[in-house]
């Protein structure tokens, strides 16, 4: 098995996006460590390709021109990393907020994907994805999937709810290693790691989504699991350990 980091872009969010417990943003109290730009917070937004030699599933597909100019650069990324789109035949949502959907569509109205045969979606967000009007062409396509369910024999679901209602980790095992597709377990690397309970204000249930975040870092803590997220920063693959208070990332 081979995945590829590919970077659809960024985004720049306010730090009120940081929830303290109690759903209380940061103000002056930001931790030191977390760096800003412009005064923002600066998210990756990566998607990943899992190659079995035969054909790739795809785990997210970035936003295309659906949010802001700064992402929909996964078409240019594929195509540095040499990576055709027509082998992509399966593609499967981490959760189905615009920036992880909206990349079937191209930015010129096309399929971003012309070989598509499997578009797999969380089954308690089957009708969110069909509430997108820009995807109708794909609404009748897409199949739910479910918590433990194997897409196939080396890529098996496991659910994080919690930033969104059916929000999805990926394990992937090949050659004895394992890596967590994680989607966006943690927005903020240089703060959630270290304080798994500081939360998002997008996530849809903040406390559930606390307890999943710090399950799936427990798990790839203490397996020796590699991680690979939508909003670490690129490439966003490493691995995680535990400290005395929380947990650290270790990027490759």
């Amino acid at each position: 098995m081979k995945v590829t980091s590919l970077r659809d872009g960024y985004v720049d969010m306010p730090v009120r996006r940081l929830r303290q417990p109690g759903d209380k943003p940061f103000g002056d109290d930001l931790p030191a460590q977390v760096s800003l730009v412009d005064g923002a917070l600066r998210l990756s937004v990566n998607a990943f390709a899992v190659d079995d030699g035969r054909e790739i599933t795809l785990i997210d597909t970035g936003s295309s021109n659906a949010w802001h100019p700064t992402m929909g650069f996964l078409p240019q990324a594929l195509s540095e990393a040499e990576i055709a789109v027509d082998r992509i035949r399966t593609v499967a949502f981490t959760h189905t907020h615009l920036d992880h959907i909206h990349g079937l569509v191209l930015a010129d109205g096309g399929d971003g994907f012309p070989q598509l045969s499997r578009l797999l979606v969380p089954r308690p967000e089957l009708d969110m994805f069909r509430a997108e009007a820009r995807l109708k062409r794909f609404h009748d396509r897409a199949e739910p999937f479910e918590p433990g369910q194997r897409l196939g024999p080396n890529i098996e679901t496991i659910a994080t709810a919690g930033h969104e209602v059916g929000h999805t980790c990926f394990r992937i095992v090949s050659g004895g290693e394992t890596l967590l597709i994680w989607g966006d377990t943690v927005h903020v690397p240089s703060l959630q790691f270290d304080r798994p309970e500081v939360a998002w204000e997008f996530d849809a249930d903040q406390e559930q989504a606390r307890a999943s975040r710090l399950r799936i870092m427990g798990l790839a803590a203490d397996n020796g699991y590699f991680v690979a997220g939508a909003h670490l920063d690129s490439p966003g693959v490493g691995g995680v350990s535990r400290t005395e208070t929380g947990f650290r990332f270790e990027p490759v």
